[in-house]
C-alpha cells in the first residue's frame, strides 16, 4: 500500500513489479490519512509528515533516515523519545541501498512473528 501524495505519486504508474494498492484518490486531508493508518499493522516511511503522523498516532512505524539525519532523531540508536512506537533505520552512507536491505531483512523477520 502506498500513502504517497503529490507529484512523486505519479512514479507509481511506471512501477511494473508487485502491484501496489493506492487508496489516495479518496484522501483529502491528514485526517483521511490517519484513518487509513489506524487500520495498518506497520507503516514504513522516510522522514516525512507520514512518519510524524504515524508516530503521533502511536502506530508502529519504521522510519528510514538519511545519513545526515535531522537533529530530532539524534546521532544514533533505533528509537526516539518523540515517538515511542517508532523504529529508526539509519543510513550510514549516502546510498539508501544498505539501509533498505536492513529494512527488508527486518520486515521478513517481522512477518514471521506478526500476529493480527
Amino acid at each position: 500500500m502506498s500513502l504517497q501524495l503529490g507529484k512523486p505519486r505519479e512514479e507509481l504508474a511506471a512501477w511494473h513489479g508487485q502491484p501496489i494498492f493506492d487508496p489516495m484518490d479518496e484522501v483529502h486531508d491528514m485526517a483521511d490519512t490517519a484513518a487509513i493508518m489506524e487500520n495498518l499493522d506497520l507503516i514504513i516511511s522516510v522522514d516525512t509528515s507520514t512518519a510524524h503522523l504515524a508516530g503521533g498516532l502511536a502506530r508502529p512505524v519504521w522510519m528510514v533516515s538519511r545519513w545526515d539525519a535531522c537533529w530530532r532523531w539524534g546521532d544514533d540508536g533505533e528509537s526516539t523519545p518523540w515517538y515511542p512506537t517508532m523504529r529508526i533505520f539509519r543510513s550510514q552512507e549516502r546510498s539508501f541501498k544498505p539501509v533498505l536491505a536492513q529494512v527488508g531483512a527486518a520486515l521478513r523477520e517481522w512477518c514471521k512473528n506478526w500476529r493480527a
